[in-house]
């Protein structure tokens, strides 16, 4: 079977499974469908072949396991997919954000902005309404206030006439459209410039939220409360561990919990907390660039005012660069606000792949079998193997390294996600933090680091036997492949990896100690918006209605986002 024919079977098997679970009252997303196909074709138990055509007995088979997992309320590993798959969709690097953030508020303003780059106004009222336009297109350009507020409006003209006066219109209406375009978004620039220095010097800012102080307020109270939600996540964690180290071979505590599900709520709890370290890494991020930024904004200000000082004229070319410059340091600081209302969306929007926690292992039941038992944190197992290191005269042919003689060891692409290797292989899948202090062991290009010594040494006598022991475990766990980054490995058996979804390898160690370092490359985003492409309609003169929704830009995180609906519809004497 070609590959396209593989396709195109694959996407019949997801559009089928979705309506059975439609039929059945559950409405699943094909990107979801396509991660479980994937998974119950991966695993072993099931019987599929990756190489060989499918039957329909195959068919038939496969859609109705997927949609008895798809419909399982109780499965903690489904619950875990689910997670993977919402931030795989949600989420890219900061750059890609804000570029396509931009192109939204672009797309956005376009019917504004072709409003005002193809008017052909000639009479005194035309070329009225054509200024009023334009200081519209300002002031949703610039997000500062509402088109619709009569004191902003009167502000925001009042700026505009002091750089560009109604006489100016006719020249502009001269120029060619690109370079109309090119004055517009000058103009608002100019124009956001001199209210901001007003409302510094206490004398304007009508509708303008101070940014600043509401992201020094957000920003920390964000990164608390995300802080606050790792640790939860981390107690369960830590909990759960102890009880499937303490159940391994005793009949009785497994007669009270279900080892396997246990497994299951571990991997789900860590998969949080991986997620909850990358969305954390964010907002610190967040933090630096307000810092960074606090300070260029405060010394442009300063330099505006030294400018200005008691000076009654002053050439253009001197002062509106320094608006302009003032302008784009404040729209960093709209982006960082609408950055951070995601990254606090993002976090909120994890929150229900964790409900069946308390429903499968409810404190009553879990804090009884804790009693006896030592319940470690990742910290204090890493603390446990301190100073003890593999010695690398006994593996004279293989490769090791150690933090203090490795430059940015931190940075090294780890395996399965900083976890042991060697307790995953060998303990079922039991995930332990690897102590990188006590040896990275480099085998074919990839790093190992591992609990114990001891676990060191076994995995070191035969790393291909463990890799292939994980390998094998993932497949029975499809989370796994995820969780502990194994994208690779299993990209050369699964042909139909790309079906409806994007791959995304995180390289980075993340142990307590790396995760807050974690390189910047790594941002929050908006899931992704259509665009809109509009055309001019040259068969009718009866003018097209244009709304435009301002207040997108969002009124900070002290306050409730308001949107206001502006009728931007010319008249039929304009048409």
């Amino acid at each position: 079977m070609s590959h396209t024919q593989a396709e195109s079977v694959i996407k019949n098997i997801i559009r089928e499974i979705a309506q059975e679970c439609a039929a059945k009252g559950h409405t699943v997303s094909e990107t979801m469908i396509a991660f479980v196909v994937k998974a119950i074709v991966l695993d072993p138990r099931n019987g599929f072949n990756v190489d060989r055509t499918l039957t329909k007995d195959d068919v038939q088979k496969l859609i109705k396991l997927c949609v008895d997992r798809l419909l399982d309320t109780k499965s903690p590993s489904l619950e875990t997919i689910k997670m993977q798959v919402y931030f795989d969709l949600n989420y890219t690097t900061r750059g890609e954000f804000l570029e396509e953030h931009h192109r939204v508020l672009e797309s956005r303003l376009a019917p504004v902005s072709r409003e005002i780059t193809d008017s052909r106004a000639r009479t005194a009222e035309e070329l009225k309404s054509l200024y009023r336009k334009i200081v519209s297109y300002v002031l949703l350009r610039s997000g500062l206030g509402s088109p619709t507020d009569i004191k902003v409006v009167r502000e925001a003209t009042a700026a505009l006439q002091s750089i560009f006066p109604h006489t100016e219109l006719g020249t502009f209406l001269s120029l060619a459209k690109k370079d109309k375009e090119r004055q517009l978004k000058e103009l608002t620039m100019i124009v956001t410039g001199i209210r901001l220095f007003n409302k510094d010097c206490g004398k304007g800012g009508e509708g303008i939220d101070d940014l600043p102080t509401i992201l020094k307020e957000a920003i920390p109270a964000t990164a608390k409360h995300i802080d606050s939600e790792l640790q939860s996540s981390r107690d369960i964690i830590y909990n759960y561990t102890a009880l499937i180290e303490d159940m391994d071979g005793k009949r009785q505590k497994g007669n009270l919990l279900n080892l396997s599900q246990l497994k299951e709520a571990l991997y789900n709890a860590r998969q949080h907390e991986a997620l909850l370290n990358i969305i954390l890494a964010d907002v610190m991020t967040c933090a630096q660039q307000l810092e960074m930024m606090d300070k260029q904004y405060g010394a442009q200000m300063e330099q505006l005012k030294a400018t200005v000082q008691l000076k009654t004229a002053i050439p253009t070319a001197q002062v509106y660069p320094l608006f302009i410059s003032l302008s784009k340091l404040w729209n960093n600081f709209q982006d960082e606000i609408v950055l951070l209302s995601v990254i606090s969306n993002m976090t909120a929007n994890l929150q229900p792949f964790l409900r069946l926690h308390e429903e499968l292992f409810p404190a009553d039941v879990i804090q009884p079998l804790l009693v006896d038992l030592t319940v470690k944190s990742d910290e204090e197992r890493i603390k446990e193997s301190a100073g003890i290191r593999v010695n690398p005269l006994d593996f004279p042919t293989q490769e090791w390294y150690f933090p203090e003689t490795t430059a940015n060891y931190d940075r090294l692409p780890i395996q399965y996600h900083g976890f042991c290797g060697f307790v995953i292989a060998t303990r079922d899948g039991l995930l332990l933090p690897g102590n990188p202090n006590t040896g990275i062991l480099k085998h074919r290009e990839r790093y190992y680091i591992f609990s114990s010594k001891e676990a060191a040494y076994k995995f070191a006598q035969d790393p291909d036997h463990y890799v292939t022991l994980i390998g094998e475990k993932a497949k029975q766990r499809a989370e796994l492949i995820q969780l502990l980054e194994l994208h690779q490995q299993f990209s050369s058996i699964t042909p139909y990896s790309q079906t409806n979804l994007r791959q995304k390898v995180t390289h980075s160690m993340q142990t307590h100690g790396s995760h807050m370092r974690r390189e910047n490359f790594s941002q929050v985003y908006l899931p992704k918006q259509v665009g809109t492409q509009t055309k001019r309609d040259g068969a009718s003169n009866v003018p097209k209605p244009q709304i435009f929704l301002s207040g997108l830009r969002g009124c900070g995180l002290s306050k409730p986002t308001t949107m206001v609906k502006v009728n931007l519809t010319r008249d039929v004497e304009e048409s």
